[in-house]
């Protein structure tokens, strides 16, 4: 079983491969969506929710290209970058990046609400302040 994950150059492997187009097409919607992110935070006027996805696009393409790479090396057989295992983590970092962002917006994000200036015209014959 280790060496099923472990070995360094696994082989028969092709990009019409099933699980290569799975992960290139991962890799696809990443860039993709790295790009509507990147245009969506410019129209933003929430700085809140700004900050909190100021990161979203940049990893979103490390994380797709770093996808394309591990493919690449699997179907053109370099030896090390191929092994299943690398693709394991590959998933397994993707998957808890997206959870933990998830979380992270729904505990920090919230909206900020401008405070509306009640004018009342007896305000002026309240007493004021003491000197």
């Amino acid at each position: 079983m280790i060496e099923y994950w472990l070995y360094p150059n696994p082989g028969n492997a092709d990009y019409t491969n099933l699980k290569a187009l799975a992960v290139l097409s991962i890799c696809l919607v990443l860039i993709v969506g790295s790009f509507a992110i990147s245009r969506w935070r410019k129209d933003m006027d929430n700085s809140v929710t700004k900050k909190l996805t100021k990161g979203w696009s940049g990893k979103m393409r490390l994380f797709a290209f770093a996808g394309i790479f591990l493919v690449i090396c699997r179907v053109e057989e370099i030896q090390f970058f191929a092994m299943r295992s690398l693709l394991l983590v590959w998933g397994i970092a993707l998957t808890l990046y997206v959870v933990f962002q998830a979380w992270w917006f729904r505990k920090k994000n919230y909206k900020i609400v401008k405070k509306k200036k009640i004018s009342d015209p007896r305000d002026a014959y309240l007493p004021g302040k003491k000197k």
